[in-house]
């Protein structure tokens, strides 16, 4: 999986198409990852120990990998990943477009 904690992406397809935001978790067993405000679903929560809020509460639902795509740092616009190593052998992801580091 391409796609990392902390990755400013936008969503593909779906009702949140369009919509941009941070990968705040990543599930690369499953194939989804957790955006920030993105997803969202309304979720009864009942009272349990060491819960502070009950009630009904918005919570971030995963979507899958192939439906977002990592946003180019060089001009905002979504692209793919690709590697390469550098002199010390270390992988490092770049941008295809515009060949920049993420």
């Amino acid at each position: 999986m391409k796609i990392r904690k902390g990755d400013r992406v936008r969503v593909l397809s779906g009702k949140d198409r369009g919509k941009e935001g941070e990968v705040m978790f990543a599930f690369p067993a499953d194939g989804t990852v957790i955006i920030d405000g993105v997803h969202v679903a309304k979720k009864h929560q009942g009272p349990r120990q060491g819960i502070m809020q009950t009630g009904i509460i918005d919570k971030e639902m995963p979507i899958r990998v192939s439906n977002v795509a990592v946003l180019s740092p060089a001009d905002n616009k979504p692209t793919r990943v690709a590697y390469r190593f550098d002199s010390n052998g270390q992988k490092i992801r770049i941008c295809r477009r515009t060949g920049v580091d993420l």
